[in-house]
């Protein structure tokens, strides 16, 4: 039988790496693979010199949210709420009224005290004119005490002159004897009359007592008037700022006692950052350094800013129910500090913040780049001085 021989397929030669080969032998491939090389190597220079320059010294955080310093709304005097003269969410001016008390009974109130002026008032005139009419006694009073004086002295004078007469016979004894008598009642009468003039005197200063006492329950009146006149201004509630009114719960006709929540006002122009920092990053963070703030509502906008002030103490510091680390297990956690930031915002902006939105800071603290070695030059020669 005939024999059959196979012939092997015959298949192209693999020639991908000599192509590969030849393209990376190419001058043009050559070129632009150092080009890319180049252009990272000075991508990461370029990044490498920013990121020591600027980009660790930049310290960010999203666990910030817009606050502001909310004012309660609540009476100072109790009553029945007459009239609410604002809606929820209105934005209002400082001093615009915002809801009031029933005045009727701290007005009757005001004019009581007014009465009680009045009152007091007379009754120093009243005073004022006994005085005068006292003054009047004393005068009188002043000239009998001089007749009684006067009789008293001629009485006397006669009995001088007649002893001797007696005496000698001239005169008799009878006489005498009368004239002692007159001398003796003469002296009474000057007597009283003394007694007469000092009583008159001491009622003046009783007079002048019980004017002093009119004064002072006009005093007082004049006080409960100026209390009562408080009261009536405070039956209208008025807003302190600018601000926007919210969670109102007050309505026309409500009772309401004094401190009572009403509504809330929130500022406008007083709103800031809450921003709560991990306490690894406030090593070189300082009071006045520029801050940049976006905010999740606006997105695309960048707001300018600058820190304010530190809490002083942890988040956790301040919370209802402090950690105890000394009792238990211990895990530990970094832990934030409250950092406020002031915002410089124009008006248009101010309207789309709210209190309680969450944005996100970056603080610029190249202004304290050298502070970690002065803390360390400083507390070095602080042991120094210690430990000699």
């Amino acid at each position: 039988m005939p024999s059959h021989t196979a012939a092997s397929p015959s298949f192209p030669a693999d020639d991908s790496g000599q192509n590969g080969s030849s393209r990376l032998k190419s001058p043009r491939a050559r070129l632009i693979l150092l080009l890319v090389m180049l252009a990272l190597i000075i991508s990461a220079i370029f990044w490498f010199i920013r990121f020591e320059t600027f980009g660790k010294y930049q310290e960010s955080t999203n666990d910030a949210y817009i606050q502001a310093d909310s004012i309660t709304i609540a009476p100072k005097v109790p009553g029945y709420v007459d009239r609410v003269f604002v809606a929820e969410n209105q934005d209002v001016k400082a001093g615009q009224p915002l809801a009031q008390i029933d005045p009727r009974d701290y007005r009757a109130q005001a004019a009581q005290s007014v009465a009680q002026i009045d009152v007091a008032k007379a009754n120093a005139a009243g005073v004022a004119a006994q005085i005068a009419e006292q003054h009047a006694a004393i005068d009188q009073a002043e000239a009998d005490l001089n007749a009684a004086n006067a009789n008293a002295v001629f009485a006397a004078s006669e009995v001088e002159r007649y002893r001797p007469l007696a005496a000698s016979g001239a005169e008799t004894r009878e006489r005498l004897s009368e004239l002692q008598n007159q001398a003796t009642q003469a002296r009474a009468k000057a007597a009283a009359a003394q007694a007469v003039l000092a009583s008159a005197q001491k009622r003046i200063a009783t007079l002048e007592a019980q004017v002093k006492q009119a004064q002072a329950q006009g005093e007082a009146a004049r006080a409960q008037l100026s209390a009562a006149n408080t009261d009536v201004e405070a039956t209208i509630l008025r807003a302190a700022v600018d601000g926007r009114i919210g969670d109102k719960s007050v309505r026309q006709g409500q009772f309401v006692q004094a401190a009572t929540r009403l509504m809330t006002l929130v500022p406008k122009a007083s709103l800031y950052i809450e921003a709560n920092f991990k306490e690894t990053q406030l090593g070189l963070m300082r009071v006045g350094q520029p801050v940049k703030v976006t905010v999740d509502a606006l997105p695309g906008v960048e707001l300018l800013g600058q820190v304010a002030s530190f809490a002083p103490g942890t988040g956790a510091q301040f919370s209802i129910l402090p950690p105890q680390n000394a009792t238990g297990n211990f895990t530990k956690i970094v832990q934030r500090v409250p950092v406020r930031i002031a915002i410089s915002a124009g008006p248009e902006t101010r309207k789309m913040l709210i209190p309680g939105m969450s944005v996100e800071v970056s603080v610029d603290t190249r202004s304290a780049k050298n502070a970690s070695e002065q803390i360390r030059r400083e507390q070095e020669q602080h042991n120094a001085r210690i430990n000699r």
